[in-house]
């Protein structure tokens, strides 16, 4: 069983740090650089990459916040309005983000007259940033403990005071460590396939993994996520991402083989 241990904020001098956006800013600026890093080795422009980040991290963590307070906590902020604009004390949804940071990317790739095909490139390099990027961040959602699971004995509980609870922050940051180390390692292979399948196959992976994961959020707790017909926000959000995606991969292979019929 995992010890107990929480850390909202610390003290430097007459600034208060606070551990969730601590955490979540190292893990975007790990993500921007791995980014970087990577774009160079493969001959992409850097400035676009730092671009996309900037548009994509402004987009997600807005969007985040959006979704938070819409579907998750709304009776609270109507109470607490004051308390929206409190982004760095956490609170933020993950679907939310992967939305506001998809729309984002889209308005940049009309403003810059980026294709589809063109972009690709840098959007497999920013997801397997995005994958570092997430195991970090989450970090801070395990310090801050603002995901509690169901009640358990199991090996990886944590010990909750009031009794031992898996901890979804700490479940999400293993997964985002999960796909960055697969997807590491099966980089190269994908990308002579074809540019595209990094983003496809990994976030699949994370919204089918993601969607059983939170089965295990607790119920009994204040604040507990919503439930919309049985299934949390994230639930449905990981059903629409996972068909999504799976139908755009078959009907592409499906015109992709058309296409190379025709040619033949």
């Amino acid at each position: 069983m995992i010890p107990y241990y929480q850390a909202n904020a610390f003290q430097i001098g007459p600034l208060t740090i606070q551990v969730w956006g601590l955490f979540v800013s190292l893990g975007i600026l790990a993500g921007l650089y791995l980014a970087y890093k990577i774009s160079r080795r493969y001959f992409l422009a850097e400035q676009v990459i730092l671009d996309l980040g900037v548009w994509g991290v402004v987009g997600g963590l807005f969007m985040a916040r959006v979704f938070h307070v819409i579907f998750y906590a709304p009776e609270y902020y109507l109470l607490n309005p004051s308390e929206i604009i409190y982004f760095w004390q956490g609170g933020a949804s993950s679907l939310g983000g992967f939305v506001g940071a998809i729309f984002a990317i889209y308005i940049f790739s009309k403003v810059k007259n980026f294709s589809l095909k063109e972009l690709w490139p840098y959007l497999d390099v920013m997801s397997l940033s995005l994958w570092l990027g997430w195991a970090i961040g989450r970090i801070g959602c395990f310090m801050i403990h603002d995901h509690p699971g169901k009640l358990t004995n199991s090996f990886f509980a944590v010990n909750f005071p009031a009794g031992a609870r898996y901890d979804l922050g700490l479940f999400d940051s293993l997964l985002g460590l999960f796909l960055f180390i697969v997807f590491a390692v099966l980089f190269r292979k994908l990308v002579k396939v074809r540019w595209g399948l990094v983003t496809q196959i990994s976030f699949m992976m994370y919204a089918l993994v993601r969607f059983w994961l939170d089965f295990l959020r607790a119920t009994d707790v204040e604040q507990a996520d919503a439930r919309y017909w049985i299934l949390t926000p994230a639930q449905w959000g990981m059903v629409v991402i996972f068909v999504g995606l799976t139908s755009w991969l078959i009907f592409d292979s499906i015109k992709r083989r058309k296409n190379i019929g025709e040619v033949a």
